[in-house]
Formats: structure tokens, sequence, C-alpha cells
């Protein structure tokens, strides 16, 4: 999930695990008795399933180690029909979804960690055949109703696009912390120069509970960051890349470096970097200072007083999710404090001061 790996399934039928930015191949399946249609990575699990058919036609699911694709994991036949499987995967609530085209079925299985890996749970049936599908992101769910999952079915027979919902019955109406997990927010965790540099990030989390916040903040960076980043050896092209033209290549800063040593103005330049550092690092907590004035983005001081039992235990949580950021805010300027410290001594020690 962060980025740096991509699974392919081919006409050949083979499945390949690449280097996005190289091209280079990783990993490549070689199995005889399963002929591979579609792919998908499991989460942070690192596993593989692919949806594909047997020798004998035979349409199945197959799971695999993402670092050895010499043999799968697990292999479960479904059944004899010649539609293309459409697999889908909720990494919030590790259910596997597999939809044949031109067929009005869509199996859910648990996915876990032991074995059999996969588990049977139930099945949906339509007399409406889908020709494809597309899913909702999790941020659209409608969690008044435990909605977990959404499809999108095109049914050609009628020219619509049929929404299918995956709802768990609950009777409480309150939010349901067991099937919302912390999910991946609609912001980047990387910007394309932090990626193509070759830096590898986990998608930022949010909550599903109405009025949250994200977890994590996006980091503010820019090309002088990214280029101290990139390891010349590694990446040389990549260095081309992002400086184009307008920042100096890694050899001439090193030699800018070299020549600078000496010079009665290299303490002036340390104290700007430093400065710069700590400004850029301090501007996502002066945003975080400003939503503190807020409790999960209601203004306390224009809010009505609760009048029934439910408002005030949603008044009571949204308190404490405000107590839990502020005490985060505070342990965080503790590091930042110790990071400074640091950064002042180190200063304070160089041969140049």
């Amino acid at each position: 999930m962060d980025g740096s790996l991509l699974a392919t399934a081919c006409k050949d039928k083979k499945i390949r695990v690449l280097d996005p930015r190289s091209g280079k191949v990783l990993q490549e399946t070689d199995c005889k008795t399963h002929r591979t249609n579609k792919v998908l990575f499991l989460g942070n699990t690192r596993r593989l399933l692919s949806t594909g058919t047997s020798r004998w036609n035979i349409r199945q699911t197959a799971l695999w180690d993402q670092d050895d694709l010499s043999q799968p994991l697990h292999q479960e036949d479904l059944d004899g029909a010649s539609g293309i499987i459409f697999p889908f995967y909720d990494h919030d609530t590790h259910m596997l979804y597999v939809a044949p085209k031109g067929e009005g079925i869509i199996r859910y299985y648990e996915v876990s960690t032991e074995k059999p890996f996969l588990h049977f749970l139930a099945e949906h049936r339509s007399s409406l055949p889908q020709k494809g599908m597309g899913v909702m992101p999790k941020r659209g769910l409608d969690v008044s109703i435990c909605e977990v999952f959404r499809f999108y079915r095109l049914v050609t027979n009628k020219n619509l696009v049929e929404p299918l919902s995956m709802i768990v019955p609950r009777r409480s109406e309150a939010y349901q912390d067991d099937i919302y997990p912390m999910t991946a927010s609609s912001d980047s965790a990387l910007t394309a120069y932090e990626w193509l540099s070759g830096l590898n990030k986990d998608p930022l989390l949010t909550s599903l509970k109405p009025g949250s916040e994200i977890s994590q903040p996006p980091p503010q960076s820019t090309d002088k960051d990214i280029l101290c980043s990139i390891n010349p050896q590694k990446h040389p092209d990549h260095v081309e890349r992002v400086t184009g033209g307008q920042i100096p290549v890694y050899g001439e800063l090193k030699e800018h470096r070299e020549q600078s040593r000496g010079d009665e103005k290299a303490l002036e330049r340390r104290h700007s970097m430093f400065s710069y550092r700590d400004h850029r690092r301090t501007e996502p907590r002066a945003v975080d200072r400003r939503y503190s004035l807020l409790a999960n983005g209601c203004d306390l001081s224009q809010c009505a007083p609760p009048k029934t039992e439910n408002e005030l235990l949603q008044m009571f949580y949204k308190q404490q999710e405000e107590i839990r950021k502020l005490r985060d805010m505070v342990a965080q300027r503790e590091i930042r404090i110790k990071q400074l410290e640091l950064e002042v001594k180190n200063l304070h020690n160089s041969p140049s001061y």
C-alpha cells in the first residue's frame, strides 16, 4: 500500500511483481495449474490474490506470497462457467468479494493469515447480470446505516448502473468503531517528486466518524527536501529530473559545500538553513493549533446544548476525541523541543561554528 510494488496479470496468464519506478521484474509466476486473469494485493498482508482458470478451465481463486510466486499458497475451485471474475478486497474489514462477469452473483469471503486463508461467508444473487463493476471509496459510505461496501453494477439489459450496498445489521444508531477502523484519506501522503525520488509511505489515515480530521497531516515538502533525500548512486536520473535546471545537482552541491568551508559566511548560511527547517516543520502544528479551537470541526461556542441522551453521548465522545488530539499535540511538541536542542548542540559542536 506504500506504492513500492506493482502487480500485473498479462495475456500469457502469468503474474509479475515489478518495481514501478525502474520497471524491473522482481517476481514472476511459473505455475502450470493456474492461469491468471485478474490480480490484486491483499493490503499489507504481503499476499496476492488472483482469479483465473485451471488447466481444465475450471474457474478458481489462488492466494500467493508476494516474495515467492513459485507456487500458490492456496487454490479454490469455484465453478465451470466461462466469465472473468472481478476481485475486490476491503482492507479495513478483511473482506474479499468476487463478482463473475455476465452473471448476477457476488460471493464474499473473510481473509485470514492462517490456513485455509479464505473463509466463505455468503453470496448475493440477482436476476440481472453485470457486465462491469465499480466500488465507492470508504469515505463515501453511509455510516449511519452500517454500510461497509458499495458496488456499482453495470447492467446492460436495462442500460443502467445499479448501486448495491453491503450493510451490517445493527440496531444501534451510534457510530460502530469495530466495523469502521481508520481508513485511507483523500489526501496524498507523497508528492510525485517524492515518489520518483524513491520515498515510500503508507496512506494517510482518517476516521469515518462524522466530524473527524486526518490523523496525520500531509508533509509540506519542497524540491530542496526531495533532492537531499535522493541517493545519487541508486537514482542518478531522478536527481536530474527533480532539479529541472533550477537546483544544483548532487555533484555541484557537494563541490559548493567544500568551497564554502572556511568561509566567514558559513555560519550565517547554517543559521538560515536551521530557521528554514524549523519553519517548515512547525507549519503543520500551526494548522493543528487553529483547529484546536474546534471540537471535531464544530465550534463549541456556537453549539446548542444537548437535549437528548443520544446528543449528550455524542458530545461526550467528541470531547474525548478532542482531549486525545490535545495530548498528541503536547507529546509531539516535547519531541520537537528535544530535536531542536540536539540541533543546537550539533551546531555549536560543528567545526565552522
